[in-house]
């Protein structure tokens, strides 16, 4: 009988099969070990992941024993590339499957989810990465992203999958097909531009900087959008909503930054929580505080410890991967 579908985003879907790979390569240290049980201890979706695997491994018996040992030496031992090696040995496990293990947040089903592990380019959280593509079109994968590249004589197409991605399209050498950028919920034409789309839950959002984009919705209720440069707009599988103007700093993920102009801490550390293994928690009784600057997204302990140095607040560590900010100690 096939297990129900969990609930677990594609970010959480990846720490979860780095653990097991890690736990099954019979090289483990026991400090590893202690930060895999903190792990699963830091949220209740991490264990949710890691019941699902355990569930599904004892179909191959075992996570230490058995068909499941057997595949990833046998993998380790192959000529494949790691991520491959990783990717095939996933599938045996069924932990890519039906089941439903990568049912995201961002509305992805257990299908879209497994694409998403096999994705031809990839991002862990609070991983960002730059691809040249053949046509001279530059694309950079935000934290926790997942695009596929379709490029032939017929077609230019990005398949984004999960997470964000910037594109600087190019001129499409050796081929006269538009660049075009699928999500969920449609696909976004360049027309000569920078631009980027984000995959959120039920929903896409588009970011113009240069130029225009065209968005046309999957099931075209809404018609085709042009979108200018410095304007962003959101759009379901029906229809588009109204262009909105862009923040000065929404393209400030790509060089590494994090900036805000007064904003709430909740707000701030939700949008920090994307590039960050783990649960950050806001306090309510400091959730209101405000705060600006610049922030290197490359650090992210280092931005959590610098906020007592300008809000009242402490920043306590639970675990590695548990974090709460809470009001400071009042002075004994």
């Amino acid at each position: 009988m096939r297990a129900p579908p969990v609930a677990v985003s594609v970010a959480v879907a990846q720490q979860a099969a780095d653990w097991l790979t890690v736990l099954m390569s019979d090289e483990a240290s026991e400090a590893q070990r202690a930060d895999w049980l903190r792990w699963r201890a830091a949220d209740a979706e991490h264990e949710r992941a890691w019941q699902h695997i355990e569930a599904m491994s004892r179909r191959f018996g075992g996570l230490h024993g058995g068909a499941a040992t057997q595949a990833l030496k046998q993998l380790d031992r192959s000529d494949k590339p790691a991520g491959g090696r990783r990717r095939q040995l996933l599938l045996w496990l069924g932990v890519t499957g039906g089941a439903g293990l990568l049912a995201a947040h961002a509305g992805l089903t257990p299908w879209d989810g497994a694409r998403a592990v096999l994705a031809d380019y990839r991002t862990a959280t609070g991983e960002r990465r730059e691809l040249a593509l053949s046509d001279g079109s530059r694309v950079s994968l935000n934290t926790a992203s997942a695009v596929n590249v379709r490029f032939d004589g017929g077609q230019r197409l990005l398949e984004l999958l999960a997470g964000e991605i910037m594109v600087s399209s190019g001129h499409g050498a050796g081929s006269s097909a538009p660049l075009l950028v699928a999500t969920h919920q449609g696909v976004v034409r360049a027309l000569g531009t920078r631009f980027a789309v984000r995959q959120q839950d039920g929903s896409s959002v588009v970011s113009v900087f240069e130029s225009a984009v065209e968005i046309r919705p999957q099931q075209g209720e809404g018609g085709v959008l042009y979108l200018a440069a410095g304007h962003s707009a959101t759009f379901s599988r029906r229809s588009h909503g109204a262009p909105q103007r862009l923040g000065g700093h929404a393209d400030a993920w790509a060089r590494g930054q994090l900036i805000v102009d007064d904003v709430t801490l909740g707000q701030f550390l939700a949008e920090l929580a994307r590039y960050r293994p783990g649960v950050i928690d806001c306090m309510p009784a400091v959730a209101h505080l405000r705060l600006s600057g610049v922030f290197p997204l490359a650090d992210t302990d280092r931005i959590l410890h610098m906020l007592p140095n300008s809000l009242p607040v402490q920043v306590r560590s639970r675990t590695r991967w548990w974090v709460t900010v809470e009001p400071a100690a009042e002075p004994g």
